[in-house]
């Protein structure tokens, strides 16, 4: 079953506190965190392990399943000291995945390659084996790093990322499916699910207008986005798991932007169109103290 979840993406300054009411209220299942060394609430070298207790208990509080956590870092930097880093970033945010595991294991880490497309064939196998030995720590915490495809990045298109998935071949390293990335470079849901849920450990989800590089990414239901389609082929393609809204830099500019009505917003836009979709849409029923 699909079931609904909503990221911390949209107000990571927040207290960690006042994300989880914000999802819970809303009446989504799952969160997914950010760890990110600009924003106080959690980074995965900083938090402490009392801290981390403390989350745990948070979300078990709340009925918050952890659906993934957010822990990007640049696997293309050219200086030898920060890629270094970066990579001490990335095992310690499976480390920090691993002490806030669910029954059924830790929630996959998510994160980006970099690079451009124009430095894609330079740049592949570099990720490859960088990935390769990520997927390798993350077979040791028992987790998952969870690849996310960007618009403009080295790893942009279905076909790179299936390449990517089977050069590196290991069940630690999947993929975080971010659609919208693909809707903007004009690709269609009908060919790139197949390709890509075999791989897909988690989803994120937003809507969006226009191609790349002229595009805009928008709240669920602000745009032409067919819900109700790409769920019904997200279901047939095999994805069973957490379908997560994604809020973009692009609406948190907005001068009036509010994530508790953002969250609630495109709570009600998912729910209508897995009804119309005929689609079975795990939630906690009306938003609590939904405009």
């Amino acid at each position: 079953m699909l079931c609904l979840a909503f990221s911390a993406w949209a107000m990571r300054e927040l207290p960690l506190r006042e994300q989880i009411d914000i999802v819970r209220r809303a009446a989504y299942v799952g969160i997914c965190l950010v760890s990110d060394p600009r924003f106080e609430p959690l980074d995965a070298l900083r938090t402490s392990a009392a801290e981390r207790r403390d989350l745990r208990t948070q979300l078990n509080d709340a009925g918050l399943a952890l659906t993934a956590i957010a822990g990007h870092a640049n696997l293309l930097e050219s200086d030898p000291d920060l890629l270094a880093k970066n990579m001490q970033r990335i095992r310690a945010g499976l480390d920090l995945a691993a002490d806030l595991a669910e029954p059924l294991g830790p929630p996959p880490l998510v994160t980006m390659g970099h690079g451009t497309p124009e430095t894609y064939a330079s740049d592949r196998l570099k990720l490859a084996e960088r990935f390769s030995e990520l997927a390798e720590y993350a077979q040791k915490t028992g987790g998952v790093l969870a690849l996310e495809p960007h618009v403009g990045q080295a790893m942009d298109e279905p076909e790179k990322i299936t390449w990517l998935m089977q050069q590196v071949g290991s069940q630690h390293f999947r993929l975080n499916l971010d659609n919208s990335h693909f809707e903007v470079m004009g690709r269609d849901m009908d060919e790139y699910l197949p390709m890509l849920v075999p791989y897909a450990v988690h989803t994120d989800l937003k809507d969006q207008r226009g191609l790349s590089p002229n595009h805009e990414f928008l709240v669920p239901g602000e745009g032409s986005f067919d819900y109700a389609r790409y769920l019904k082929s997200l279901e047939k393609a095999g994805y069973d798991g957490y379908l997560t809204i994604e809020i973009s830099v692009m609406v948190q500019r907005r001068a009036d932007y509010d994530p508790s009505e953002v969250a609630g917003r495109a709570f009600r836009t998912l729910v209508q169109s897995a009804n119309v979709a005929g689609v079975k849409l795990e939630h906690r029923g009306a938003a609590v103290g939904a405009v």
